[in-house]
């Protein structure tokens, strides 16, 4: 059984307004980068279903999708990284309290 491209499209839609929604509804900062993650994770689905819809012969959205994996995961560990080190200071990972930058 075949799964149609529509669908596919749908689930990578559904995932990208969940995504977005979270980035600019969320104050937490690990929410956030949860959300960048759906972002990422709904583009992937995007690469993939074009690339086998397209050529299903050629690998040419999964070498694409691999890039956004590992952006995707050097991302978080630096994300994770940044947000424990404020944490450290604040004691908050609240998005508004990150004022480190300003004068």
């Amino acid at each position: 059984m075949e799964i149609k491209l529509e669908y596919c499209l749908l689930l990578a839609a559904a995932l990208f307004c969940i995504g977005v929604y979270g980035l600019v509804t969320s104050r937490n900062a690990v929410r956030v980068l949860m959300s960048i993650e759906l972002l990422l994770n709904a583009v992937n689905i995007n690469l993939l279903s074009f690339s086998n819809f397209l050529d299903p012969g050629a690998i040419r959205g999964q070498v694409f999708s691999l890039f956004v994996i590992a952006i995707a995961a050097s991302e978080a560990a630096v994300g994770l990284a940044i947000i424990l080190a404020i944490y450290r200071n604040r004691e908050t990972t609240d998005m508004e309290q990150f004022n480190l930058l300003k004068w």
